[in-house]
């Protein structure tokens, strides 16, 4: 059965790189939609769109690209890029030496300069000099860390500039380097009156481009030959005008911005407008990955108790070594193991299919002991009465054993269910929609974290509840097999 359902995820990846041969070409397009107002979600169609996705669009128009947007959060693009899950990013990827090294960029079309964001009341921090033995909360892969870092500040890693911001005003950090268009639309926003900007980082102009693979040259060459049409025709000083009441695709002209609020609806709007995208979110992505992971890990948890009984050493050997690696491993790392290691050894998989794989692989590891522990409980006495009678082991383990093992283990594997519908929110980390992710868009456009994170947990709860309310007729009907 394994086998049957690893043959079916690579076929599933077979099919997609057959179709890609003949479809008319598609450029996959990794950005945030968390980062207004370059790339975020309109609050009244939910739609993706920012300075940097209408660039991106008015580039792939100009170049004949059929484009396909992927949402994930900052620290995933540069991996789904190594990976070959997207082909280009949009996000105000800023140039810098190290990334030069490694990737692709086009011809910048933003220039911006950093800012450094405190508290209100914090008046000794004014430049990057003050952020020496200081602690800043920055994204991870952002080129701002590396500023931070190479000021002498001590770095806490979130996962975008919302979360950063309300550590600061916690009194969590004591500062945040960032982008000054950004920082100025999260102000105007959120009307948080709790932080300022209280200097700049730096005088150095810093220029953001499309970022590619660099086995990619055909793309950058196109895209530079549209970005250069699309500048001559004032094409992308109009997009900017629009955004930022100044054209920041040449040089100073982020000196001057005026951004306006990229979302003015009310904590109760948000919540309700927010409300149906997620449900969509925990139906599309939390149930199926739930019910899809859990059938599977099951399948696995038996084949493992029983290779842990058997008296074929070679099998316990197995069985003992994936129960140990996937117990002594965290989940996190087991999805990025798959989704974006496998494919440098020639296995890609989707996202919907990688989460599955590695969801399912995580629920078997867990649950193989709690299967074998059932088993054991079974008395012996049974088992010998089964062989007695001239039932042979597989026999005896169908009709005797395992029903009654069920019995006992169903407590337990009810705890590894609910365990499971709360891990699915990881998958969001590898390109899979799902219900948290929804949350976290909205939070990070409207700074409504915690209503918003509030009925995230609710959805789940409500999920939970319903899967424990089940487990009371199932005990009572596997009940019957009690001796």
């Amino acid at each position: 059965m394994l086998l049957a359902v690893l043959c079916g995820l690579l076929s599933i990846g077979a099919a997609a790189s057959a179709d890609e041969e003949t479809a008319p070409r598609v450029v996959r397009v990794g950005t945030e939609g968390v980062y207004p107002p370059f790339t975020y979600r309109d609050p009244e169609t939910n739609e993706l769109t920012g300075f940097d996705v209408e660039v991106v669009e008015a580039i792939g128009e100009e170049a004949g690209w059929d484009l396909e947007f992927v949402e994930a959060p900052f620290d995933s693009l540069f991996p789904a890029l190594d990976s070959n899950r997207i082909d280009v990013i949009a996000n105000q990827v800023t140039i810098t030496g190290e990334r030069e090294a490694r990737y692709l960029f086009s011809t910048p079309y933003t220039y911006s300069h950093g800012v450094i964001v405190t508290a209100k009341d914090t008046d000794d921090i004014t430049s990057l000099e003050d952020l020496k033995g200081r602690t800043t909360a920055q994204t991870a892969s952002s080129n701002w860390a590396q500023v931070a870092k190479d000021a002498g500040a001590k770095v806490e890693y979130v996962q975008d500039f919302g979360p950063g911001v309300e550590l600061v005003v916690q009194g969590r950090v004591d500062a945040i380097v960032n982008d000054n268009i950004a920082v100025l639309d999260y102000l105007a926003t959120s009307g948080n009156d709790q932080v300022k900007i209280a200097g700049d980082a730096g005088d150095e102009v810093l220029e953001q481009a499309l970022t590619f693979r660099q086995g990619d040259p055909e793309l950058q060459q196109e895209a530079d030959e549209a970005i250069a049409t699309l500048t001559e025709d004032g094409t992308l000083a109009e997009i900017s005008e629009r955004y930022f009441g100044a054209d920041v695709t040449v040089q100073g002209g982020a000196e001057d911005v005026e951004v306006g609020a990229s979302d003015s609806r009310t904590t109760w709007e948000v919540v309700k407008d927010t409300a149906w995208p997620m449900f969509v979110g925990l139906v599309k992505g939390n149930i199926p990955l739930t019910i899809f992971s859990f059938a599977i890990g099951m399948v696995l948890a038996v084949a493992a108790a029983l290779a842990r009984l058997s008296s074929v050493r070679v099998l316990d050997w197995i069985a003992r070594a994936y129960i140990s690696i996937i117990r002594g491993t965290p989940l996190l790392v087991q999805l990025f193991i798959v989704f974006y290691g496998l494919p440098q050894i020639g296995v890609d998989l989707d996202p919907y299919p990688a989460a599955i794989a590695a969801l399912s692989l995580n629920v078997g590891g867990y649950a193989a002991e709690v299967v074998r522990a059932a088993i054991l409980s079974v008395p012996r006495g049974q088992y010998e009465a089964a062989t007695v009678i001239g039932m042979d082991y597989g026999q005896s383990m169908r009709r005797i054993v395992l029903p009654q093992a069920a019995r006992i283990a169903v407590p337990p594997l009810g705890n590894t269910l609910l365990s499971l519908i709360k891990d699915t929110a990881l998958a969001s980390l590898v390109l899979v929609p799902e219900l948290f992710r929804e949350a976290q868009v909205t939070a990070a456009a409207t700074t409504e974290y915690l209503p918003l994170y509030i009925m995230a947990a609710l959805y789940f709860w409500v999920v939970c509840y319903l899967v424990s309310l089940a487990q009371g007729p199932l005990e009572r009907r596997l009940g019957r097999y009690a001796t």
